[in-house]
């Protein structure tokens, strides 16, 4: 007896023209994002007023994209987000007069400084669009028999 291949699950993204031809309303647009009502609102919000997405009131209404796919960078989600902080993590204040605690503090500013620089060109560089390719391809993969 062969064990049955477990499927993924294939999560409609909130507005992909390949697999959203119709708008999406707002409780399922937002029901894999894992955060609250509210939260998920206002980040629907922020993308609006970019014009990442758009919003249609009514019957026929729903969020649909504001931009094709290949128009839209992580990097413009990212700063339609308010661009949040890349590093959550904190420098030593314990001992502000502290030379050891002034150095090592430098040497980490200086680090996480290149490293968010780095991270934000690549961030720029990869579209929605390569996202969406990207998953095609895995979810195909996990399905093949």
């Amino acid at each position: 007896m062969t064990a049955k291949k477990r499927q993924p699950e294939r999560r409609q993204p909130l507005i992909n023209e390949k697999c959203a031809p119709t708008p999406a309303r707002t409780p399922s647009a937002t029901a894999n994002a894992n955060a609250n009502a509210n939260a998920n609102a206002t980040t629907l919000g922020l993308l609006k007023e970019k014009g990442y997405v758009r919003s249609e009131k009514g019957h026929q209404g729903g969020w649909t994209l504001g931009k094709p796919l290949s128009e839209i960078t992580l990097l413009d989600i990212h700063n339609a987000l308010g661009t949040p902080s890349i590093f959550a993590i904190g420098l030593s204040t314990d001992h502000p007069q502290c030379l050891v605690e002034q150095a090592v503090n430098a040497a980490l500013t200086d680090a996480f400084d290149q490293a968010q620089a780095l991270l934000l060109a690549r961030l720029g560089d990869v579209t929605l669009a390569q996202l969406a390719d990207d998953f095609d391809e895995r979810y195909r993969i996990a399905m093949a028999p």
